[in-house]
């Protein structure tokens, strides 16, 4: 089983899909993904995704959120 995230950080992915905020996630390999944030999911086996509307991404590989829609309610938030 993964690592699930903090809850506090949980909180700021419920905030960017609650608001279809459009963000660019930075993933512990580097590499780099951006879409509109539409839902978390969590599987069966107890995995935790966040669903963007160009993919979905586990969220225990994400390094750093930085949301692109302007006047958000925040603008980074590092995991």
């Amino acid at each position: 089983m993964t690592q699930p995230i903090a809850c506090n950080l949980h909180d700021y992915l419920e905030i960017a899909c609650i608001y279809g905020y459009r963000v660019k996630l930075t993933l512990t390999d580097g590499s780099v993904v951006a879409g509109k944030a539409v839902d978390t999911v969590t599987t069966a086996d107890k995995r935790e995704y966040l669903q963007l509307d160009t993919e979905r991404v586990e969220t225990n590989r994400l390094a750093k959120l930085e949301v692109l829609t302007p006047g958000a309610k925040f603008s980074e938030v590092r995991f």
